[in-house]
């Protein structure tokens, strides 16, 4: 998420909003995103049934019982352009390449428009 953060004025000019989600309460959440300079919203206390419609991979080992990482790019009507799912700490979606992927599906949107 830090990369992200990195990268919030780049991300603001392509119109795109980066939101986060935890499983952990509010008060690690906070520390979390305090201790990484994330000034990004970041909903807490996320549950096993509020995520279970997009199937997510979850981990149960010696860390606890904790849900992987899943990564979404929206259009502005909504609609799913792009995910990534993790099942580990490989798997995520680099910044740059999601900078790429919005601004080549903006140049598509606006070549079409025009």
């Amino acid at each position: 998420m830090a990369s992200y953060e990195e990268k919030k004025d780049e991300l603001e000019a392509l119109g795109a909003t980066v939101i986060g989600a935890s499983m952990e309460d509010r008060e690690s959440t906070l520390k979390m995103a305090e201790e990484n300079g994330l000034t990004m919203p970041i909903a807490y206390g996320i549950t096993d049934e509020q995520v279970a419609e997009f199937d997510p991979w979850f981990g149960d080992d010696h860390h606890g019982h904790y849900l992987q990482p899943m990564e979404f790019l929206l259009t502005r009507g909504g609609n799913v352009f792009g995910s990534m799912y993790a099942t580990g700490p490989i798997g995520r979606m680099l910044v740059e390449e999601v900078i790429v992927s919005i601004t080549g599906r903006e140049r598509r949107r606006l070549e079409s428009e025009g």
